[in-house]
């Protein structure tokens, strides 16, 4: 059996909540999507996100074609109405079987999916500046933490053309008591991968885990919006 969690927060410091995601358990469909732009420009990119993807996936489209879809449809969404200010969203989703219990993750941007099997592994890596002066060794991973421009994403729906766009993906097996977490850079910011990994070894239903982690992130600082979903298949 497949359980789940789900919870978004405007947080502290923010008037408005750009982050946006999907919980459709009748398509095994999760995503969570954090827009950018200001003056409602990422509020409205993360949202067509969502929906294009799941457009694509009521059509039986695979989930990265379905990724590419939303993001030409929100370039076009932009050139339509000859907008001035850029409009692009970070996009992670997971698709998973409920027979098999097999799932795809994919993702753009920066916005994370995690796999808790008892430690916690993040299975994307962010599409942003400073990781790739991780990659290149130039900067730590905790130096990246606070890095002034730790919020600069190297790709993003609505801003990088669909021919150009590197929608990466994972498969794998979803094992019983096994979890994937799906978040906004609202909680990473603010909550360490120990406490994440503290929290979901606590084994709690999925949506209390979420409470805990959004009330974490909140704690902290709460600078940004703050997503979290938790997908997680029951012991069998």
């Amino acid at each position: 059996m497949i359980d789940f969690g789900h919870g978004t927060h405007v947080g502290l410091r923010r008037d408005h909540n750009e982050d946006t995601y999907c919980a459709e358990p009748q398509l095994g469909l999760w995503l969570v999507a954090d827009g950018m732009g200001g003056h409602e420009h990422g509020e409205v990119a993360s949202a067509m996100a969502r929906d294009s993807v799941i457009r694509a996936v009521s059509a039986g489209k695979g989930l990265t074609e379905a990724i590419r879809a939303a993001d030409h449809d929100i370039i076009e969404h932009s050139r339509a109405r000859g907008e001035s200010l850029p409009m692009g969203t970070t996009v992670a989703a997971v698709r998973v079987n409920p027979d098999e219990h097999s799932y795809e993750v994919a993702w753009v941007g920066d916005s994370r999916v995690y796999y808790w099997d008892g430690e916690l592994k993040q299975i994307s890596s962010d599409h942003s500046y400073v990781q790739e002066l991780v990659s290149q060794g130039a900067i730590s991973a905790d130096q990246a933490r606070t890095h002034p421009h730790r919020n600069v994403v190297t790709q993003a729906l609505g801003v990088t053309g669909p021919d150009d766009l590197d929608i990466e993906t994972v498969v794998g097996v979803l094992e019983p008591g096994h979890q994937i977490l799906l978040c906004s850079d609202g909680l990473t910011e603010e909550v360490s991968d120990q406490v994440i990994s503290h929290t979901l070894s606590q084994g709690l239903p999925c949506q209390e885990t979420v409470d805990h982690l959004i009330l974490a992130a909140l704690d902290n600082g709460g600078s940004d919006n703050i997503t979290v979903l938790l997908i997680g298949r029951a012991l069998e």
